[in-house]
C-alpha cells in the first residue's frame, strides 16, 4: 500500500513537471531577446512571402510563420521595453497585415503590392532596430 502510494505520487510530481517545461517551452523558436527575435521573424515572413506556389514546403514554413507571428505579438505586445518602439510598432502592422491575409485567403499566392509593402516595412524595422540599438 505505501509503495503505490509513493509511485502515483513520484509519477503525479514527474507528470507536472514535464507538463510544465512543454508548456513553457517556445515551439517557434523565440528566445526572449527581442532584437533577435524580431529579426528571426522577419526572416521566417520573408522566406514565407518569396515561397514560390509549387514549393512543397510551403505549408510548413506558412505554419511556421503563423505560429511565430502568434508568439512575437503575444509576447512583445505587453511588454513596456518594446511595445512603444518604431520597430515594434512597424512590425505590428506588417505582421497584422500579413496575419489578415492569411486568415481571409489561406494559402492563396500573396499579391505583389503586399510583399512590396511587407519588405518595405521589414526595412524599417530593421533600420529601427539598428538605431535603437
Amino acid at each position: 500500500m505505501n509503495i503505490k502510494s509513493y509511485i502515483s505520487r513520484l509519477l503525479a510530481l514527474v507528470l507536472v513537471v514535464v507538463i510544465g517545461l512543454v508548456g513553457c517551452s517556445s515551439p517557434s523558436g523565440l528566445s526572449g531577446n527581442y532584437g533577435q527575435d524580431t529579426l528571426k521573424v522577419i526572416e521566417t515572413l520573408t522566406t514565407a512571402i518569396n515561397l514560390p506556389d509549387d514549393s512543397p514546403d510551403k505549408t510548413d514554413i506558412q505554419s511556421l510563420a503563423r505560429q511565430q507571428i502568434n508568439d512575437y505579438i503575444s509576447r512583445y505586445r505587453k511588454d513596456t521595453k518594446s511595445g512603444g518602439l518604431r520597430s515594434f510598432t512597424t512590425m505590428q502592422t506588417a505582421v497584422n497585415a500579413l496575419a489578415g491575409y492569411y486568415t481571409a485567403y489561406g494559402s492563396r499566392p500573396i499579391p505583389e503590392k503586399l510583399k512590396a509593402r511587407l519588405k518595405q516595412e521589414f526595412n524599417v524595422v530593421e533600420l529601427s532596430l539598428k538605431k535603437e540599438a
